[in-house]
């Protein structure tokens, strides 16, 4: 786990949408993005369109993180508090 993911999941014990993460994050908004994806991919984040409605891997947009919610999995959070 990079220094950003950390960062990150440390974030999103709770649903959290893009701009909170964004103002409380000292990532670039290229880097908070791909990060991001990184650990969607690794099945640690879940992507939402609202603060209760996760969405299906094939309805995720990069192009419109700015509107999502995030949320750590339970895998994530094990990861996050084993490193």
């Amino acid at each position: 786990m990079t220094d950003a993911e950390f960062d990150v999941l440390d974030e999103l014990y709770f649903v959290t949408s893009f701009e909170e993460l964004s103002s409380s994050s000292d990532l670039t908004t290229e880097v908070l993005i791909h990060t991001l994806w990184q650990l969607y991919e690794k099945g640690w984040v879940k992507i939402m369109s609202s603060v209760d409605e996760e969405l299906e891997s094939d309805q995720v947009d990069q192009g419109k993180f700015f509107e999502y919610w995030f949320l750590a999995s339970k895998k994530g959070l094990l990861a996050h508090n084993t490193k």
